[in-house]
């Protein structure tokens, strides 16, 4: 998928063509010969055309000037002290790489294609040097072009991911990010270089996933901001930038990265929801999205999750409130055909699996979350007539395993779920009494002991009738 270039990039880029090179002085101090200046001259400052015809008529001739050949230097090896020629030929490489797409499988011919370009990313320690972001460039367009899947692409990939990740990480300058991630999209093109980019995912997506968060106005702690709705994101009124500054062209590019990264959700999904809450976080996206573009993208990538992984994380889209929110959107009036076509088949998967889950299922769905909220069941007292005991039994006692593992958390930014939890623990107790020796050895009382001394009003009540069952039977017991 080709993206336009980004402002910064693209000024940067065209500064550099304009600039004046003297290159017969740098044949005669040696900087390159006189062969690698006639086939730069060829094709340099003509119409695209020419140059695609010049290019494919010496494609043997390109590659030995650019990335060397059996007895001859590369062009970046010969001017390597040069910086003014090396971007030079950085820019003029990119422009023929995208004009000329034979070109770029012609370099692999070289057993090693990228020997002169990755030096190049460490070029120097001056971050106002444009050498490092130009080779990125035209290494992002060099593999988009020939789709290249070589073990030389295989090795030469993280090092290039890991200097992406850098401006992707850079708060501070939104255009570096928006380069970085448009260069992403451009490498995600097979599964081996998705695969790769996930496996690195502490430095490709997570800067990626706190963009989104800055976007849909999510505090620090995300989980607990999205499930309370403690979001400052505004439902209307975008037009250069959302939530937390983020610009709407910054916002699309991410949301294609990901996207593109979803293709892989059948072997990744489970995992991309458990540490960064993606249904969560892209349900509240999709309630926010400003323009049909990205709501199109952000919809396309929650069905490629869930139609992999129903069984993991429909359970999540459903506590999340996605159902209620496409009804919502499949009301307004979409001008798409293809946005309206993946809102019908997420609505069509998501009824299909409400109609035939129970409310035991949903109370199942949400301690596995590891978030509760106060749903339904927590206060019915026939759901738990009816349910205390299957609760107790199921999956040999998940449950209240799951329930002990969110209460050792403090939930300083949402004390709720502890309070839900003593009232759920409780609840247990008082239906299944002969059972609460199963509760106790998971340390479940003792922790309902700790909480009476809790900052928060809500969970001392919840704790103290939580205990008040355990000591209800024991004196009867006695």
């Amino acid at each position: 998928m080709s993206l336009d270039p980004p402002p910064y990039l693209g000024s940067l880029q065209n500064n550099i063509r304009q600039r004046p090179i003297p290159w017969d002085g740098a044949v005669r101090a040696n900087t390159l010969n006189e062969g690698q200046l006639a086939k730069i001259r060829a094709v340099d400052k003509i119409r695209k055309d020419q140059r695609k015809q010049v290019v494919e008529s010496d494609l043997d001739g390109y590659r030995a000037l650019f990335v060397g050949g059996e007895d001859s230097p590369s062009v970046l090896e010969s001017a390597s002290k040069r910086t003014d020629v090396v971007q030079y030929i950085l820019v003029l490489l990119n422009d023929l790489l995208e004009s000329v797409p034979t070109l770029a499988k012609a370099l692999f011919k070289n057993p090693d294609p990228y020997k002169h370009f990755l030096p190049l990313l460490a070029h120097s320690n001056n971050p106002e040097d444009p050498v490092p972001l130009l080779t990125s460039t035209v290494l992002a367009t060099l593999m988009a072009q020939s789709q290249d899947e070589s073990p030389s692409t295989e090795r030469a990939l993280p090092l290039i991911l890991s200097y992406l990740c850098g401006m992707a990480k850079n708060t501070n300058d939104a255009g570096l990010q928006d380069i970085a991630v448009t260069e992403y999209s451009s490498l995600l093109y097979g599964q081996p270089s998705r695969q790769l980019f996930w496996k690195q995912r502490s430095e490709t997506v997570a800067p990626l996933i706190e963009i989104l968060r800055k976007a849909a106005g999510i505090g620090a702690d995300s989980s607990a901001s999205l499930w309370s709705g403690n979001t400052t994101g505004r439902a209307g009124g975008f037009e250069g930038t959302l939530s937390g500054g983020v610009g709407l062209q910054l916002l699309y590019h991410v949301l294609l990265v990901m996207w593109q990264l979803s293709f892989e959700a059948e072997e990744i999904g489970d995992e991309m929801d458990d540490e960064y809450d993606i249904i969560l976080l892209y349900t509240q996206l999709l309630r926010l999205s400003p323009k049909e573009k990205t709501t199109r993208l952000i919809l396309s990538t929650l069905y490629n999750l869930l139609s992999t992984n129903p069984s993991s994380l429909l359970p999540t889209a459903v506590l999340a409130r996605l159902p209620a929110l496409l009804q919502n959107i499949n009301g307004r009036h979409l001008s798409d055909p293809d946005l309206q076509e993946d809102l019908d088949r997420l609505k069509e998967m998501l009824e299909e699996y409400t109609t035939t889950k129970t409310t035991l299922d949903e109370y199942v769905a949400e301690v596995r979350s590891g978030h509760l909220r106060w749903s339904p069941p927590h206060r019915n007292a026939t759901f738990w007539a009816e349910n205390s005991r299957k609760i107790l039994e199921y999956e040999t006692g998940e449950i209240p395993r799951k329930l002990a593992e969110i209460m050792k958390k403090p939930w300083d930014s949402d004390k709720a779920v502890l309070a839900i939890a003593c009232n759920d623990v409780g609840a247990l107790v008082k239906e299944v009494p002969e059972k609460r020796f199963q509760l106790e050895k998971l340390g479940l009382k003792t922790r309902i002991m700790e909480l009476m001394q809790d900052s928060d009003e809500n969970v001392r009540w919840e704790s103290l009738k939580a205990l008040g069952g355990w000591l209800k039977y024991s004196f009867e017991n006695n």
